[in-house]
């Protein structure tokens, strides 16, 4: 029986705008009718030409209204639960025209939290600002969608459904949601080697605690949100902790007594033993980078082996274009997120393995691999206050006072003091990022604050929440005396927090005293 396409007048929703990672609303405003239709079909119409006949993937995290999403898509696309990163892993693979991801990663998921539509493109990775500006567009003057109402196709069965939509074939082909990813992850690495470990072939085996988190709580990997795990490991039973967000692509990882790795360390480590992992002795490292935000730990590994290493705004899809010209192949962001050249996204599951590989070659524990990468490259003392749900409007008013004072030409040279602790301002801007290799730019990505002797502070407003405004305060301070390398972090950049909550303002401008979160 051939099923027939119909065409369904709506209206534009405001607010239909991507932010960093997708768009991101409560479950209750996607549930609106023709809500989720409009966005998806905006993202099929910025497609344009390129949708006739092609493969797309879709799949998401498994949170409230995945399912719902998921039919709805499959009515729409005439072309599950895949992890973010396994949805890269598939769309390379099979060399797809893109996906569509069903995800709001680290918000918290259901019927009364946030659900998410993501569009990655066809190398796996986040869609440019190009495309995403172009679905915006799209979503204001959207008045119809198309939609085949007919198509019934059951997820639960992995197989291929066969279909005749406006009398052209139409096929939905339900995949395992884990095997392509676990044979990659196979060619990367030598699970024998990581075996060995955990059984403790060649010595006392290591305990590993997995938290995986889920929609029920909220399932950020830091130390607040996974306080579970961090209590578990503290009690000493086990050697290695991990947490992952949602849909696994954001990790934590946590060594003996929960010693806590910051995820700028994490990604330097990486970068630093690459010896350890398969994949790079075939490949090479072609290249390092980390987002704006993240601490420079990374910086001076790619100074010492040579390499180039970039300074990117947020997002993931910023690391996609020097990846595909052969220039990176390492990357990390602050906000718990790791990943490599494999795919086009972060990939918690990766990190993991990346790190047990490299306790597994080095025979040391994740502690004695901090402290020995220290004495190395001194240590880049790094915090992140968050402050979530904050009202928008003073929020804006702040970020607008510090960007003010880049251009206040006094400010340069100011001493800034707090308790015995005196900073000296070397420049103020407003980040600005030109693609090495497109020549777009990316303005306003954070006021940050530069200090003479290597000092950091970043304030940014998040582009990841569902409602209000996040504002996300970053402070870094390296040291390379080996007596400050086992302090305590917030102790060491306590006066440098204090002198960027004087010099922003912020509790009077947000009402809030404390932050919501600290990493």
């Amino acid at each position: 029986m051939s099923l027939t396409c119909f065409t369904k007048s709506t209206r534009p929703f405001e607010g239909q705008k991507p932010g960093t990672s997708g768009l991101r609303k409560a479950v209750k405003v996607f549930q609106q009718e023709n809500y989720t239709e409009n966005f998806v079909q905006c993202i099929l119409s910025a497609m344009g030409g390129s949708l006739t006949g092609c493969t797309l993937v879709v799949g998401g995290d498994g949170r409230f209204f995945g399912k719902e999403a998921v039919d709805i898509i499959i009515k729409m696309c005439h072309d599950g639960i895949l992890s973010t990163p396994c949805v890269s892993c598939v769309i390379r693979k099979y060399k797809t025209a893109g996906g569509i991801v069903l995800t709001a990663s680290h918000n918290p998921g259901g019927p009364n939290a946030d659900f998410g539509i993501k569009f990655n493109i066809s190398n796996g990775g986040p869609a440019p600002d190009g495309v995403t500006n172009a679905i915006y567009d799209l979503s204001k003057h959207i008045v119809e969608y198309r939609i085949c109402p007919e198509v019934k196709c059951n997820i639960s069965v992995i197989g291929k459904q066969e279909y005749v939509v406006d009398s052209r074939p139409f096929t939905v082909e339900v995949i395992d949601s884990v095997n392509d990813y676990v044979e990659y992850m196979k060619e990367i690495f030598d699970f024998g080697i990581i075996k060995d470990l955990i059984r403790g072939a060649s010595g006392t085996p290591l305990k590993v605690l997995i938290n995986a988190m889920h929609g029920g709580h909220h399932p950020d990997p830091n130390l607040t949100y996974a306080a579970d795990l961090v209590k578990a490991l503290k009690e000493g039973e086990y050697g290695f902790g991990a947490a992952f967000d949602g849909d696994g692509d954001r990790n934590m990882i946590l060594g003996h007594k929960a010693f806590f790795v910051t995820p700028s360390d994490s990604v330097a480590v990486i970068a630093d033993n690459t010896d350890y992992i398969p994949y790079f002795k075939k490949h090479g490292v072609k290249g390092l980078a980390r987002s704006m935000p993240t601490g420079c730990a990374i910086d001076r590994v790619a100074e010492k082996k040579g390499m180039e290493v970039f300074e990117v705004p947020t997002g993931w899809k910023y690391f996609g274009n020097l990846m595909d010209a052969d220039r990176l192949s390492i990357c990390g962001e602050e906000s718990f997120g790791t990943g490599s050249d494999h795919i086009r996204e972060k990939d918690g599951i990766w990190a993991v393995l990346a790190w047990l590989s490299i306790l597994a070659g080095r025979k040391m524990s994740v502690e004695q691999v901090l402290l020995s990468h220290w004495d190395t490259y001194g240590r880049n003392f790094f915090t992140r206050y968050d402050y979530e749900n904050c009202e928008s409007e003073p929020c804006n008013k702040m970020m607008a006072v510090l960007d003010a004072m880049g251009s206040d030409k006094s400010m340069a040279g100011k001493k800034l003091s707090y308790g015995d602790k005196t900073y000296t301002i070397a420049k103020i801007d407003n980040f600005e990022y030109r693609d090495p290799i497109d020549g777009t730019v990316a303005k306003n990505q954070g006021v940050r604050i530069l200090m003479s002797d290597g000092s950091r502070v970043v304030f940014r407003l998040s582009g990841t929440g569902s409602s209000g405004a996040t504002v996300r305060l970053y402070i870094e301070s390296y040291e390379s005396n080996s007596s400050t390398f086992t302090k305590n972090a917030q102790e060491v950049l306590k006066p440098l927090v204090e002198i960027a909550l004087q010099l922003s303002k912020l509790t009077e401008f947000t009402g809030r005293t404390l932050p919501t979160v600290i990493t």
